[in-house]
């Protein structure tokens, strides 16, 4: 119990210090949906399903189509969203988990990367200054990259390159079939989308993923035919699509999975009090 009280501590310090830099930056914060008829397909389109008053709803596994969908009224926003996820269990894993969602309209890879370094950078310095004890170390910008492909030839797996290294990385360019439609496809590179993924050293595995979205309607379409998805369950997504989406791009990143880093706890249930 006294490793969940330290680590619930950090997980409250984070979100403290998350929203503040969010606010400071003009980012309008969205309330999370807990139920939703549209979700995240996450490649298995293993969901948690529940019917309520007749009607089937979902529950949420990321806010990434909402989050597309507001670009249209704002800015910049950042959601703190409760997930629910059907995965294999390890200490990387949790039934249910928080993220921080942050999406930005106009926004480029080379922009919300360097953004990324310095609200990671800010998170753990913030947090290392209210917990002295906390022997994490301040990452420095800009952090290292590699590609998908680069990494899979020399390490195999994420979770095998993330034992290796001792800095945080970006791994970038992932193959379309390792992603989902909604990440853009680079125009210069058939099969390449220009998303990310942020990596914590020492086995702590991958803690943030993002990408550009798709924004053209017709791209999206195709993209969704390439991975034999049921259009009929995107109907109110591609409604919205039709009548035109900004460019942007975005992340979530896990509040658990960076405490466990900060706080180097070997299992991810010592970040949440109350857990299953």
């Amino acid at each position: 119990m006294e490793e969940r009280i330290k680590g619930t501590i950090i997980v409250s310090k984070i979100l403290k210090w998350a929203r503040r830099f969010l606010e400071e930056k003009g980012f309008t914060e969205i309330l999370p949906l807990i139920l939703t008829k549209l979700s995240d397909p996450l490649l298995s389109m293993n969901y948690a399903k529940t019917k309520l008053k007749g009607k089937d709803y979902f529950l949420t596994t990321s806010m990434i189509f909402q989050k597309q969908i507001l670009m249209n009224y704002f800015d910049k926003i950042f959601i703190i969203s409760p997930n629910v996820r059907i995965e294999n269990e390890s200490p990387n894993h949790l039934l249910e988990f928080v993220q921080i969602d942050v999406e930005i309209r106009e926004m480029k890879r080379e922009q919300i990367l360097s953004f990324i370094e310095d609200f990671v950078i800010y998170i753990i310095s913030k947090v290392k200054e209210e917990i002295p004890e906390i022997i994490v170390k301040i990452p420095e910008k800009p952090f290292k990259r590699i590609t998908f492909l680069d990494m899979k030839r020399n390490f195999g797996n994420v979770m095998n390159f993330s034992k290796k290294i001792e800095d945080i990385y970006f791994i970038i360019d992932f193959p379309e079939e390792e992603r989902e439609f909604y990440d853009k496809e680079d125009p210069f590179r058939k099969g390449i989308l220009i998303d990310y993924d942020l990596i914590y050293p020492y086995g702590f595995g991958e803690g943030l993923s993002g990408g550009e979205r798709e924004y053209e309607y017709e791209k999206i379409l195709e993209r969704m035919k390439r991975k034999n998805l049921p259009l009929d369950f995107f109907e109110e997504y591609l409604k919205e699509a039709k009548k035109g989406f900004y460019p942007s791009a975005g992340f979530g990143i896990g509040v658990e999975r960076l405490a466990r880093y900060i706080g180097k706890f070997k299992d991810i249930k010592s970040t949440r009090m109350f857990i299953y």
